[in-house]
């Protein structure tokens, strides 16, 4: 295998600074699992983990490899390396992590394209959709809105949904795909270009796994069928996985998500709510809230009926929550800080003692 075959070329050109070490070779991580890592080189796939001063020198989950990361690193047998250097990435999908204070989780990096993925049966959210575009705005990378299992509806149907998405999301593609009769896939794999990465993005359940053994015409994941008790989607899927298409796309699967919280910091909220930006140019006051301010033109604008009510409402909802998210990491930072202090000083006073 050669590195263009996993994205080299697309990496150079988006990062041409990455200054790579000519003492160590490159390559990319493939999969993930508990520290441990595959990584594609020229020279096959190696097994690896991450120096000792790297694991030492990190200060969250962004500091150690990921899926689609491109490494430096130095193999000690056929089937063993050790990570030297992370190269400086040029997108990184990432939410707050379920049930870590303050702490985020990487799902990919070094991604061009997303398809979201949602089934046309009671998993559509139009909601959710609006937070997957939000993680995605945030770090430049292009959406593409994926429907599944329509061979569950009829076309009446799934024109109805598309048309709702269309209403509340413009200039965004939507594919129609089912998994079991194909149709949809020769529109889905023409957007599949030679050296780009794509990531899947959805729920348990939705088909990214069917749709990567589609893709891949060999049943390379493991996958299960919908609840009939919740209609839900089961997890199958166990960690993330980097493959490289016939086509030559390459596209990460990932373990669906049911929580996606946002972390976003760099205008991702502003990007997927571009109608209340606009709007808000015309408040009355620059730092208006859009709550319940006089003045406020996005209030005015759902009153007279021109922006629709649950839009807004989603926007408060992920602004909430974006907030809440920033307040959290920068009161974990304090502590942090205040119980390095403390140990400076209990150091100190043990030396004073002594």
């Amino acid at each position: 295998m050669k590195l263009e075959d996993i994205g080299y070329l697309r990496y150079t050109e988006k990062v041409p600074d990455h200054q790579h070490n000519d003492d160590f070779e490159a390559g990319r991580i493939i999969a993930e699992h508990k520290e441990r890592y595959l990584i594609a080189t020229e020279n096959g796939e190696l097994e690896a983990e991450i120096t000792g001063n790297m694991r030492f020198a990190a200060k969250s989950r962004e500091d150690f490899p990921a899926v689609g990361d491109w490494v430096n690193y130095i193999s000690y047998d056929k089937d063993f390396a050790i990570i030297n250097k992370i190269l400086p990435r040029y997108s990184l999908i990432r939410r707050q992590s379920v049930g870590t204070y303050g702490e985020v989780q990487i799902i990919g990096t070094n991604i061009d394209y997303a398809f979201i993925m949602q089934s046309v049966n009671r998993d559509f959210n139009i909601n959710r959709l609006e937070r997957y575009l939000t993680i995605c705005y945030a770090e430049k990378i292009k959406p593409i809105i994926v429907l599944t299992k329509t061979d569950l509806i009829d076309k009446q149907q799934l024109q109805l949904i598309t048309d709702k998405i269309e209403a509340r999301i413009q200039n965004i593609q939507v594919l129609a795909i089912s998994n079991e009769t194909k149709s949809g896939f020769e529109e889905l794999t023409n957007n599949l270009k030679i050296g780009l990465t794509y990531c899947m993005l959805g729920s348990s359940g939705v088909g990214k796994s069917t749709l990567l053994n589609n893709l891949l015409e060999e049943k390379v994941m493991k996958t299960d069928n919908i609840s009939l008790s919740t209609n839900k989607g089961k997890h199958v899927s166990t960690h993330r996985e980097l493959k490289v298409l016939k086509d030559g796309g390459i596209l990460i699967d990932n373990t669906g998500m049911r929580e996606v919280g946002i972390v976003d910091d760099t205008g991702g909220l502003e990007d997927t709510f571009d109608k209340i930006m606009e709007l808000s140019k015309s408040c009355r006051f620059s730092d208006c809230r859009h709550i319940n301010e006089t003045g406020c033109a996005v209030i005015e604008a759902i009153e007279n009926g021109d922006l629709e009510e649950n839009y807004y409402k989603n926007y408060l909802k992920l602004e909430k929550e974006k907030s809440h998210f920033e307040a959290t990491v920068q009161d974990k930072r304090k502590k942090d800080k205040d119980f390095g202090k403390m140990l400076k000083n209990y150091k100190k006073d043990r030396k004073i003692n002594y």
